[in-house]
């Protein structure tokens, strides 16, 4: 295992910061030197922002804390990191879904766009310890759960409480 929690968290933050900056590049308008900056700037960031608070043995302990939310309001993180390329909270408003949530935890990233869209695994890793988090046969795939998602009336969840 690498040193300390750092060493660990590199490839859930990694894959996080690629995601946003897939996005922003599906969106147009924002030039490749940029994009490299960007997700530089953003994994940084996230590094920095999730250092204490990274639980490889609890993994959702402090999930509330690295979610990554665009909801009306920009996440900090994603904020700070187009402030270095110049792009403004708005741009980022009109390149980005306006309803976005990141999970970055210990062995699994997943996001969901829409507030009553499905949750979409990015990477999965097994546990240490040789437990599988989950049995990824059983799931439908992404698309198929978008469809049964949108037939079913729109439900609100209390995911995570956040006590400070």
């Amino acid at each position: 295992a690498g040193s300390g929690a750092g060493e660990d968290m590199r490839t859930e933050i990694s894959t996080a910061a690629a995601f946003v900056t897939r996005l922003l590049r599906a969106a147009g308008g924002v030039g490749e030197e940029q994009l490299r900056c960007f997700r530089e700037c953003l994994q940084e960031a996230m590094h920095e922002h999730y250092k204490h608070h990274w639980f490889p043995l609890v993994p959702s302990k402090g999930s509330g804390y690295r979610c990554i939310r665009i909801n009306h309001k920009m996440d900090p993180l994603i904020g700070k990191a187009a402030g270095m390329i110049g792009l403004s909270h708005e741009r980022l408003f009109q390149l980005l879904p306006s309803e976005l949530t990141l999970w970055v935890d210990p062995f699994e990233v997943s996001y969901r766009i829409g507030e009553d869209g499905s949750i979409c695994v990015l990477y999965e890793s097994p546990q240490p310890g040789g437990k599988v988090a989950k049995q990824l046969e059983s799931r439908t795939s992404c698309k198929e759960q978008w469809r049964i998602g949108r037939s079913s009336p729109s439900k609100s969840y209390n995911m995570m409480t956040v006590s400070s």
